[in-house]
């Protein structure tokens, strides 16, 4: 078998199950920091959660797929590596920054929450004082 349907195949199978991985232990971890920045709204936190976890898969395993090509034939084990390690750094890489950019506009948003419920007054109105004319 050509070495470089080899690199392929194992290119694949480490890309595709990284992929799944990232995937399932950011939903399950995130799940808790949306229900918070959601203010414990459990079924939006699970839905956002869930779509969240649906477009993780869609861009990076479509960043898998485009990024199969192998311009170079590969003539040894020796070539094998250095392609895997070349193309699972970059797929790693971008995992890495997928995440990042979520927990950034999480946290985004969980501030801007958390300035809103600080700005409402912790004490209601008590009454209304008609203003005075010609003071």
């Amino acid at each position: 078998m050509d070495l470089t349907v080899v690199a392929y195949v194992i290119y694949l199978l480490v890309s595709v199950a990284l992929t799944v991985w990232v995937a399932r232990t950011l939903s399950h971890n995130g799940r808790i920091f949306l229900a918070d920045v959601l203010h414990g709204n459990e079924k939006l936190a699970d839905a956002v959660n869930h779509l969240l976890v649906v477009g993780f898969y869609l861009v990076n395993l479509g960043f898998v797929a485009l990024y199969l090509n192998q311009d170079d034939e590969i003539a040894d084990a020796r070539g094998v590596f250095e392609a895997l390690s070349t193309k699972l750094g970059v797929v790693l890489l971008v995992l890495g920054a997928m995440h990042l950019g979520n927990v950034y506009v999480l946290n985004k948003i969980r501030r801007r929450g958390i300035m809103e419920r600080e700005q409402v007054p912790p004490v209601p109105p008590q009454g209304w004082v008609a203003p005075t004319v010609g003071a």
